[in-house]
């Protein structure tokens, strides 16, 4: 049975993945190592990990597999969940698939050198829009659909 995983630590799309998964009937886990509120929903579960670097990210890739989605912006922990054979969104609807996760780790690495190059050089990531949360929800129900017809 498919279940949908959130990496909840500053997920901004909670509660549109909720709504999705009701309209499906999956299984939601909601991961984090706390500050959320839990919802009465019952298909949704709130996880708490113990503090610890990647303790919730460890929790996910243990249990996502074959026929589940996972959301997440951690691209290693994407990595690992592609690799079990779980579906992977980003919070702005892209698909993390065996075709890109090597490229994106890649690029994720690169950025990461640069910034440690260059301790003046400031974030610059692009806000969240309206158009990512559009095209979140609409890549969701895209994977929940074929979920189901596994």
């Amino acid at each position: 049975m498919t279940a949908l995983y959130i990496d909840a630590d500053a997920c901004p799309v909670k509660a549109e993945a909720e709504r999705v998964a009701t309209r499906h009937k999956v299984r939601m886990f909601v991961v984090s190592n706390g500050g959320l509120r839990p919802s009465q929903n019952p298909l949704v579960e709130t996880v708490i990990v113990p503090d610890g670097p990647d303790v919730a990210d460890m929790w996910i890739a243990d249990r996502a597999g074959t026929g589940d989605v996972v959301v997440t912006g951690d691209i290693p922990l994407a990595a690992k969940c592609v690799e079990a054979g779980a579906k992977v969104l980003k919070h702005n609807g892209e698909a993390l698939t065996a075709a890109n996760i090597g490229n994106v780790l890649a690029t994720r690495d690169l950025m990461a050198d640069l910034r440690a190059a260059d301790p003046f050089r400031q974030g610059g990531g692009k806000g969240f829009t309206k158009a990512d949360r559009s095209r979140f929800l609409d890549a969701l129900e895209r994977e929940l659909r074929a979920a189901a017809r596994l």
